[in-house]
């Protein structure tokens, strides 16, 4: 049971209000462009939402921007269609950091936003078992489902708010298994919560983000199968600022797009934008 606490805790995602559990204390490296003083004070705050599979390549970036400029970035992690509607609704949030590009095209056709974004990243999937799992993942998505027992279940993130959900059905087809019955997978509210079912044991096998797969926390609990990008459309991520974001939120912005933050996007598993 502490194991699987500990884990929980691990991928323990928001999806709802600005509360104390759902702010994850994110701080990254600035620009050198510019000097401090010049960016941004010591001490000062950016509120932003952002996809749950960013959580860990957030967290990577953290101690960088807050050695060189001193802000720190709190981030509301949740499922993208679910961070758009709350924005949408009022949440007091200075940059959106989407799992794809159409609800950035919904911020930006609301007219909330200070331009159309960038892209700056393209996300990946991965197929994941338990540790101690016998399905036979190295022979990939068609065989762990056909070797799964009648009651075990495969989880992925509900596909009407995350993206990478949709492209899991996505790859569900297009490696012939088809459309799966609703006793046969479990959904997650976000793609970090379906990578949380499968690491404490809740579900048996699980597509989700391979950003997700990568932090030590719960990378022993897990064996892990990048799935072939030919299963799925690719998954080009956007952010954009919000009209009300600040100079100092900006910074952050352009951080983000630098080879310095870019070169971490690589390593967590993502792809250069196009």
């Amino acid at each position: 049971m502490q194991k699987k606490h500990h884990v929980m805790q691990a991928m323990g995602l928001s999806h709802g209000s600005w509360g104390r559990r759902q702010w994850m204390m994110v701080s990254l490296a600035a620009l050198t462009l510019t000097p401090l003083s010049s960016q941004a004070q010591s001490g000062e705050h950016i509120k932003i939402a952002a996809a749950s599979n960013l959580k860990f390549v957030l967290a990577d970036l953290t101690s960088l921007y807050k050695q060189q400029t001193g802000v720190q970035v709190d981030v509301n992690l949740g499922a993208s269609g679910n961070l758009a509607r709350q924005i949408l609704q009022g949440l007091p949030v200075e940059q959106f950091i989407s799992a794809d590009e159409d609800r950035v095209a919904e911020m930006v056709k609301a007219g909330r936003t200070r331009d159309a974004g960038q892209r700056y990243a393209t996300g990946r999937l991965a197929l994941i078992v338990p540790k101690n799992s016998a399905l036979p993942l190295a022979q990939g998505l068609a065989a762990v489902v056909q070797a799964m027992k009648p009651g075990d279940k495969l989880a992925i993130a509900n596909p009407a708010l995350a993206p990478y959900g949709l492209a899991a059905e996505e790859a569900l087809q297009r490696s012939g298994v088809g459309a799966l019955a609703a006793r046969q997978k479990v959904l997650g509210e976000n793609i970090g919560q379906a990578t949380q079912f499968v690491a404490t044991g809740a579900a048996q096998a699980g597509i989700t983000a391979l950003a997700l797969t990568t932090a030590p926390e719960i990378a022993h609990t897990l064996r892990v199968l990048p799935l072939p990008e030919h299963l799925h459309g690719p998954l080009h991520q956007r952010m954009v600022l919000l009209k009300e974001a600040s100079p100092a939120a900006m910074n952050w912005h352009r951080f983000l797009l630098s080879p310095q933050a870019q070169a971490v996007f690589v390593r967590h598993g993502y792809a250069l934008p196009q």
